[in-house]
């Protein structure tokens, strides 16, 4: 199980994505019964580390903290410049006695300059991608998702896209319910899926059509109801074919991907915090029966829904 993480920083990095794996990973949340992991900020470098804004940060840590880290996260950093030897030393490390390593943004090309993307599903940020494939002709770059999980290796795309993949580790290590009280503390979304866009379409809806907000707070409160596209057209008065191209607009994924997304989500309360049958589950979160919720919960999870009760509930 998670319990220490350590963000590797030097020089040019990047305060906002240094600042969220803090804001993920480093605050205490003992206040409501949430576990408090032991975080520490390290580098090549101890002392005064200049950012990438214009002033410096205190790094009090040596690289020699990675050692003890079951997470490594590596914020964005220069993507041009050469990363320290000893950088690259310390990662290929703890990768190799089995540590999870995460980027955040341009971390990506650090973790590609380890070797660390070799044979591996990736990303960065959209603008990025190209030059990560160009650089990396081994790893297998997949443009404009918000992040990747290959398994030890995360990587993920810019600024909030770092705090959905940090959410995604919580989620993996302490269930769903842990990590949408930490989304709640962080006032963000708890669930995005990682294939998700990076960007929408259209940020700022036409002014003759209300945003779809409101139709997404129902399908919430109603994921046992029928939700394909006919219907949910029809209740958002759209045909068919406008809808989907305005939902994913707004959202960054399809009708279906993200009422899938939502309907796995309530599963993992449900299998945490009760003791109902995978039946009643299945129904109750519209997926109708347990065959099919074992189906998408096995794929978005890695575990079924019996495997994920027994490590997670309460």
């Amino acid at each position: 199980m998670l319990t220490n993480v350590a963000a590797l920083v030097y020089d040019g990095v990047a305060p906002f994505e240094l600042g969220v794996l803090c804001e993920a990973f480093g605050v205490d949340r003992s206040d409501e019964g949430l576990p408090v992991l032991d975080f520490a900020v390290c580098g090549p470098d101890v002392g005064l580390v200049p950012t990438s804004t214009g002033f410096s940060i205190n790094v009090e840590q040596g690289l020699d903290r990675l050692d003890e880290a079951d997470l490594i996260a590596v914020p964005a950093v220069p993507h041009s410049g050469l990363v320290p030897d000893d950088v690259i030393k310390g990662l290929r490390t703890a990768h190799d006695r089995g540590a999870r390593i995460m980027s955040v943004c341009s971390g990506a090309f650090v973790l590609g300059e380890a070797g660390l993307l070799d044979g591996l599903d990736c990303t960065t940020h959209w603008r990025h991608t190209q030059e990560l494939a160009e650089r990396f002709p081994r790893a297998h770059v997949v443009p404009e998702v918000l992040y990747v999980d290959a398994g030890q290796v995360i990587t993920s795309a810019g600024t909030a896209a770092g705090i959905d993949a940090a959410l995604h580790v919580w989620r993996q290590e302490y269930g769903a319910g842990v990590a949408s009280a930490i989304a709640r503390r962080m006032v963000v979304p708890p669930q995005r899926e990682g294939g998700q866009a990076q960007f929408i379409a259209r940020a700022v809806p036409d002014c003759d059509v209300e945003t779809l907000g409101p139709l997404l707070q129902w399908i919430t409160e109603n994921l046992q109801e029928d939700l394909d596209v006919e219907s949910l057209a029809r209740r958002s008065l759209m045909s068919p074919r406008t809808f989907a191209r305005r939902f994913r607009a707004e959202t960054g994924a399809t009708p279906h991907a993200w009422v899938t997304s939502q309907r796995v989500l309530r599963a993992e309360l449900l299998l945490e915090q009760s003791d109902r049958p995978v039946e009643w589950i299945a129904t109750e979160v519209g997926f109708g029966n347990a065959a099919t919720l074992r189906h998408h919960f096995s794929r978005v999870r890695g575990l079924s829904p019996q495997q994920y009760r027994r490590r997670f509930a309460c």
